[in-house]
């Protein structure tokens, strides 16, 4: 089984724990500052190096933050950027090596994370950005608002500047039934046929549709909700109340027996002293993560919603305060000595992230503009393999070169038409899924 880590971000930095052991891991990043609520991210490099970030905000001067660089087993900041409008929600995209930040007045940011430069920048909301997150393919962007906003991003979209110039919106969808601040966002499978799950200081969770563009559920809850995560088999979802409890509700099927609390809300349960902030699932979905105000990161079982573990602090955080974010995260593969050698070669050699685009990177823009029909999903696939290309240029105009050279280009033109054709194949089927259980549900 793959070994999963917990990283929770509280006042002194971030601490780090073994999920399944709950053994205390030796990264702890230090940091002087808090991070918001959805403001700690974690990149992954194909090289096998680790990079997490984390924003932060001034609390003597708020119209400023900052955003720190922690690179694997150091406990310092290795990179802070420090920008003249703060980053309140923060997501990355390690496949294609960006970084996405949503900003206070309502625009949203994506910089390359190898050389700070800013990609790209537009006006998502007319106020704060309050989360981020990538639909499971990560074509699409999902950003919710102060204002209780839920859009709707197409990578595509963005990244080409005609057919921004020719769109009246540039969001895909936009949703606007909250009546109050979104709090959280969740993302289930299937792409542009996924179901987004949204909270609200307005109590309530609601389940939208991509493909139907509609609202499919709304549940109402007795406090406000300010985190939820979403079952992998997509039949219930847990949400973190202020109330500190936390609740579980059916997703799309009916509930039999009414709950006290509210129509479809199944089962409830409260360990915790002040309001939950974050949610987080194993990648298996058995065990569920909280966070709290009360400082506790607590580990829960799914089916019985019965705590088994609670991580404790590192003995030199006297006092962590309340904890503002949880992620869940893979093992980093332990490397030999010549392995080690050879990655720290060729180590990423992070930058400071710049608020202007005056050196945008165009080789990411060309490639994202390069066919109307492309999809997002298979931009990862024809990135690394123009790397390759490149590589193999510089080398020389041999004749081997050349072959090689032309082989990989056969190969993209053909892992292209093969992705494309097992997306469409995987939407429909997704879609008439999503279709038959929320008919079912009604």
């Amino acid at each position: 089984m793959e070994t999963e880590l917990v990283l929770a971000s509280i006042n002194a930095g971030i601490s780090c724990w073994d999920l399944r052991s709950g053994a205390a891991q030796h990264a702890h990043f230090r940091s002087a500052s808090s991070t918001p609520a959805h403001g700690l991210t974690s990149i992954d490099f194909a090289d096998g190096n680790r990079v997490i970030a984390a924003t932060h905000v001034r609390e003597a001067k708020k119209s400023s933050g900052s955003v720190l660089y922690w690179t694997w087993n150091k406990h310092e900041p290795e990179v802070k950027s420090f920008l003249f409008e703060p980053i309140l929600a923060l997501v990355s995209h390690s496949e294609a090596g960006y970084i996405v930040g949503g900003s206070k007045s309502g625009k949203i940011y994506i910089w390359e994370v190898s050389t700070g430069n800013l990609l790209t920048k537009w006006d998502a909301h007319l106020r704060a950005v309050t989360c981020l997150v990538f639909s499971d393919d990560k074509s699409l962007l999902i950003s919710g608002s102060e204002e209780g906003g839920v859009r709707v991003w197409s990578l595509f979209m963005i990244f080409n500047e005609v057919q921004r110039e020719q769109a009246k919106y540039i969001y895909e969808y936009s949703f606007s039934e909250h009546s109050l601040k979104v709090t959280d966002i969740a993302v289930g499978y299937g792409g542009c046929n996924a179901v987004i799950l949204s909270s609200s200081e307005d109590h309530t969770c609601k389940i939208w549709s991509l493909s139907g563009r509609k609202l499919l559920r709304s549940v109402k809850f007795p406090s406000i909700i300010d985190a939820v995560a979403l079952d992998p088999v997509e039949h219930v979802f847990f949400a973190g109340g202020r109330d500190g409890k936390i609740y579980e509700a059916a997703l799309s099927a009916q509930v039999k027996l009414h709950h006290s609390y509210g129509e479809h809300i199944i089962r409830s349960s409260s360990e915790h002293s002040k309001a939950i902030t974050c949610l987080k699932l194993s990648l298996d979905g058995r065990l569920l993560i909280s966070g709290s105000e009360d400082g506790m990161v607590r580990v829960w079982d799914t089916k019985t919603l019965h705590i088994i573990r609670v991580f404790r602090h590192d003995a030199k955080v006297s006092s962590p305060g309340p904890v503002s974010n949880v992620l869940v995260i893979s093992q980093p593969l332990p490397r030999t000595s010549v392995t080690s050698q050879a990655v720290s070669s060729r180590r990423h050699e992070l930058k400071p992230l710049k608020m202007s685009s005056d050196s945008p990177h165009e080789n990411v823009k060309a490639s994202l503009k390069s066919d109307d029909h492309t999809d997002y999903s298979n931009i990862c696939v024809q990135t690394l393999l123009q790397k390759q290309i490149k590589e193999l240029q510089q080398q020389g105009s041999s004749a081997a070169n050349g072959m090689e050279t032309e082989r990989v280009k056969l190969e993209l033109k053909e892992t292209q038409q093969m992705n494309q054709q097992w997306k469409r194949k995987f939407d429909d089927l997704y879609g008439l899924y999503v279709s038959e259980i929320m008919e079912g549900s009604t």
